[in-house]
């Protein structure tokens, strides 16, 4: 039912935005695509055809991860796979089946721009957004 073409961003939390955006953009040369409001705490980069996205902890975004990153704190907030077209009844049918947990389909932005995606949760409790791939040929 679900077919994975690629990755298309993960989402690493942080209490170090400066050095996060230092080491992703002069040393692995990230470019900054996109920043939401300090209070919201959204920076995009791009990275080839993915996104890296970082979330300062104490913005509203990184508050949703609970703690900081340390031993009992998430690092990463989800990571987001693009998959083949799905009709969003289907996939949702699909994950009741297999008694996979998720949330309800929202816009969102990914790396080929906005989009409609779903969160599922693996057995660990990881969050997985899965996002249709667009085909830009």
């Amino acid at each position: 039912m679900i077919e994975i073409v690629g990755l298309d961003h993960v989402v690493y939390r942080t209490s170090r935005l400066d050095e996060m955006l230092k080491f992703y953009c002069d040393i692995l040369g990230c470019v900054v695509e996109r920043e939401l409001s300090p209070e919201l705490g959204l920076v995009q980069l791009r990275a080839g055809n993915a996104l890296v996205d970082i979330v300062p902890v104490d913005s509203k975004l990184g508050k949703q991860g609970g703690k900081a990153p340390s031993q009992d704190g998430r690092n990463v907030d989800h990571v987001c796979l693009q998959v083949v077209q799905f009709e969003e009844e289907q996939l949702i049918d699909y994950l009741k089946l297999n008694q996979i947990e998720h949330s309800e389909f929202s816009e969102r932005y990914g790396a080929q721009g906005f989009g409609r995606s779903i969160y599922v949760y693996d057995p660990e409790g990881n969050v997985v957004e899965l996002k249709p791939y667009i085909n830009q040929k």
